[in-house]
């Protein structure tokens, strides 16, 4: 079950980024006009803060993407992994028992009958087993779906910054 950008912060799963500075509306009190007034912040202030701002934002969606691939790459090492060792468990077993098999079968059927009995059982073996990790595979979702979905959000915003 996918779980929620913020429910993964709330539980630790993921870092929480730092916020984005914000800045009330209105003159800077740190600015002071000659006369002693609140100056309005200039045009290079405002492209200044905005620029501070836009900065920090794509560094907060590029550490979000970064942690969502680390996690799926895990899902996928850990998918790719168990395919693996079934394969070779499945080698080891289909040598091994197949001769036992086979041999003890011939007690019953012709030496041929019973490898070819053994082999169809072994390839029903191996049918499972891929089906299996295939479905595992196929759960595995590397695009940053939380990245994607605030990128889309500060999209909207930068849109229509007053709604």
């Amino acid at each position: 079950m996918a779980t929620s950008y913020s429910e993964r912060v709330a539980t630790g799963a993921h870092p929480q980024p730092p916020p984005v500075p914000q800045h009330p509306p209105g003159p800077d009190p740190t600015r002071v006009s000659p006369d002693g007034s609140a100056a309005e912040p200039s045009i290079g202030d405002l492209v200044g803060d905005i620029s501070k701002d836009l900065s920090q934002l794509v560094h907060d969606e590029i550490e979000l993407a970064k942690v969502e691939l680390k996690e799926e790459s895990a899902k996928a090492g850990k998918a790719a992994g168990m395919l693996a060792g079934a394969g070779y468990a499945g080698h080891l077993l289909m040598v091994v028992a197949s001769f036992a098999a086979v041999f003890g079968l011939a007690h019953v059927v012709d030496l041929a009958w019973a490898a070819l009995i053994i082999a169809g059982v072994w390839a029903v073996a191996a049918a499972v087993l891929f089906v299996t990790g295939r479905k595992r595979m196929r759960s595995v979702n590397l695009k940053p779906e939380q990245t994607m979905e605030t990128l889309k959000e500060d999209a909207r915003w930068a849109r229509n910054p007053t709604s």
